[in-house]
Parts: C-alpha cells; structure tokens; sequence
C-alpha cells in the first residue's frame, strides 16, 4: 500500500478533502470540518491512524501488533495502524470506510 493509494481511496469518500492544520508533515482528511483520517507524511512504514468504535479499537489492537492506540490522539477513539501488510488492502478500506462513516454518521 503506497502513500498515493491509500490517500486515493480515503479521498474517494463523498466530500472528503485534504488539510494540513497541523503542519506539512501531517495530513489529515476531514467530510466538512470532521477528521477522519490522518497520515504522517514521509513516514516508512506509512503511518494511517483513523476513528474506530472503541470495542473494534481494543479488539484490533490485541489481534494486530501493526494496531496501536492512536498517536497524539483520543486512545479511546483513535487507531494509528502502521501499514506493514500485516492487515490487506481490503482490510484497511474497510477501516477507512467504518472511520468515515462513524465521523459521517455523528451528531454534532
């Protein structure tokens, strides 16, 4: 998974789009003004972190050495997953898709 496919299909989300509020070596991915995705720019392996469900959170954590609690994030909320090949591609849209539909689906 390469830095340009994964930030490809993040962007695929309806009304997604890219920011840097936190400098240039961090982009994050946000549907109106909510993040949903963050990438550590130039990092190797490439460093995704992206909301999850608490329950999935713990749950991937324990199954997945490469699934940490978030970086200078909500650990409750938050996963940063460090994009080695020990999740698939398919895996990890899905996890793109559940953050992005948790931030979608969320009352303001």
């Amino acid at each position: 998974m390469t830095h340009k496919e994964v930030e490809d299909y993040i962007l695929s989300m309806p009304n997604s789009r890219l920011d840097y509020p936190f400098g240039e070596k961090t982009a994050v991915y946000k549907t109106g003004d909510k993040m949903f995705a963050i990438i550590a720019e130039g990092t190797d392996p490439l460093r995704l972190s992206l909301k999850c469900d608490p329950q999935l959170a713990e749950l991937l954590r324990a199954k997945y050495e490469t699934v940490l609690p978030g970086y200078r994030l909500n650990k409750k909320h938050w996963n940063t997953i460090l994009l080695t090949g020990q999740l698939g591609w398919d895996e990890v849209k899905d996890l793109i898709r559940h953050s992005y539909e948790l931030v979608t689906n969320s009352t303001n």
